[in-house]
């Protein structure tokens, strides 16, 4: 599988960090029928302490998180080599040249549909 150039092994485990929990359960269901293991967190704190606990194949975050934001939990995954290698998918309603975020494999822009999801995780339809 590629996401943004990147080869990388079949993902199997997701974790989704989002705070907004009727996105959340979209994106579990989403996932679930893409047949992930998802897992998921309401703020970047929980969100991180499970990364570092159980490093999952790809991390879905939302930009804008309460307490610490999504740009946070990116920078905290890049610096641990437990999950520096995790893939990225970031989630957002901000412009993405706005968002000031690097090093990310893939977007996904709200409002997203299962397509949307599918062609985020590199999934083929």
């Amino acid at each position: 599988m590629e996401l943004n150039g990147r080869r990388c092994h079949v993902v199997s485990k997701v974790l989704v960090i989002e705070d907004d929990q009727d996105i959340l359960g979209l994106l579990e269901c989403h996932l679930n029928a893409m047949g992930f293991e998802v897992t998921l967190a309401h703020t970047a704190e929980l969100g991180l302490d499970l990364a570092r606990a159980d490093p999952p194949d790809v991390v879905v975050v939302d930009i804008v998180l309460p307490g610490r934001d999504g740009r946070w939990v990116i920078r905290e995954l890049r610096a641990d080599p437990s999950t520096r290698r995790c893939q990225i998918v970031v989630t957002t309603m901000l412009d993405p040249d706005d968002i000031g975020v690097g090093d990310v494999d893939a977007m996904l822009l709200k409002p997203f549909d299962r397509a949307a999801v599918r062609a985020a995780m590199g999934v083929a339809s």
